[in-house]
């Protein structure tokens, strides 16, 4: 039975806590801590974690990794802390999940690299995406390479936030939010780019604030990514009116997409598209994605299962640092590109000042000043669309 601690009680740490809840048999939730006692305390309620034997309330990280016998902890704070607290409590001996994105800079996702090298424990990004049932399934089609060499991809992470979105304390700006949706809402789509595509060679883009005026970061940015042979285009926004996200992957003999659609033309002997496209083909394709066998558990509780077995088996997690700091090289490319309005080449090295903490403080656009930050906001959050 292992012993769980979170770090931050907000909002996405609902799903850590549903997630481990699924795993009774292996786990125990010992320990909540957050600067905000009283809404670690709520968490706790919500969740059924009081009583005599229950889960224990902390105001401070450090407190937590002094007091109790901790095997994982989740890390579920504002981007900006991820970094020292990553580190903290890979230092006290403990393995760690920490949300996206890992952190604001390549240089601090490689201090958390170092320090996992150095603890010899376990460190995963969240990346929950990668088990989702439909992304799975169109990975696994992917693979089987059926439709040839990849010509084009279409990424659409597509969120919409109101105003009043960015009045949370945190939100907003470069210093703490470390960005906008490029960082915060399109790290998902971001890492399945890789996942499906790889690393491309070189980043283009342009970004902009259209619709928030409270907010010094951006709420848009569109980004074309060089591979060898083919482009992606991925936007990333949270000014889209509907959230349609999607993901289009063009290859030489087919089209696959997530929501799932399938299409492959052939070519009359002038070149145009012959009616009815390749039948066969198709059908083989649609074949393929209908044998996906479903996913035991989804979304966090797949990615939190994956590193429950990783301890228990004494391996490296499906999702580890290194694929967290891959989707951060590829945000920063993104932001670098659009802010200097220039080609940026990949790999990002140290020598880079775009590498460095603080880089993207000083040389960011304000495209408006913060004008409101309040505590805490109340309602729902809403953390997954239907879509990617």
């Amino acid at each position: 039975m292992l012993s769980i601690g979170i770090i931050g009680t907000g909002n996405i740490s609902r799903a850590h806590l549903a997630a481990y809840l699924e795993f009774p048999d292996e786990v125990r939730i010992v320990g909540l801590a957050d600067i905000d006692p009283a809404k670690a305390e709520a968490a706790r309620a919500a969740h059924g974690l009081e009583g005599p034997a229950g889960t224990r309330v902390y105001a401070e990280a450090g407190a937590m990794l002094a007091a109790e016998d901790l095997d994982l902890v989740s890390i579920a704070t504002p981007p900006g802390t991820h970094c020292e607290l990553t580190v903290q409590a890979l230092e006290a001996g403990v393995h760690v999940i920490v949300e996206k994105p890992m952190a604001p800079s390549l240089e601090e996702c490689d201090r958390m690299l170092e320090a996992q090298r150095r603890s010899g424990r376990l460190l995963s990004v969240v990346a929950q995406n990668r088990f989702r049932d439909d992304l799975a399934q169109l990975k696994a089609v992917l693979e089987t390479g059926k439709i040839g060499r990849i010509a084009h991809a279409r990424i659409a992470s597509a969120w919409w936030r109101g105003r009043s979105y960015y009045d949370l304390w945190w939100r907003g700006t470069w210093e703490s939010e470390g960005g906008g949706p490029t960082l915060n809402h399109a790290i998902h789509h971001l890492d399945l780019t890789l996942w499906l595509l790889g690393r491309p060679q070189a980043v283009a883009a342009m970004m902009t604030n259209a619709g928030h005026d409270n907010a010094e970061v951006e709420d848009l940015s569109a980004a074309i990514l060089q591979y060898e042979r083919g482009l992606a285009e991925l936007t990333s926004s949270v000014v889209h009116h509907g959230e349609q996200q999607e993901v289009v992957i063009q290859g030489e003999h087919a089209r696959i997409s997530q929501p799932w659609a399938v299409a492959a033309e052939t070519a009359r002997p002038n070149g145009f598209p012959e009616t009815g496209g390749n039948e066969s083909l198709i059908q083989e394709l649609e074949s393929l994605a209908a044998s996906h066998v479903p996913l035991v558990h989804t979304g966090h509780a797949g990615q939190i299962g994956d590193v429950l077995a990783a301890i228990r088996e004494e391996r490296a997690p499906l999702i580890d640092g290194q694929a967290g700091k891959d989707a951060i090289e590829l945000v920063t490319a993104i932001y670098a590109a659009a802010i200097e309005r220039r080609t940026i080449d990949l790999p990002i090295r140290p020598g880079d000042p775009w590498y460095r903490a603080g880089t993207l403080v000083q040389r960011a656009p304000h495209f408006f000043e913060k004008t409101a930050s309040v505590r805490s906001q109340e309602g729902e959050s809403i953390i997954g669309a239907t879509h990617a």
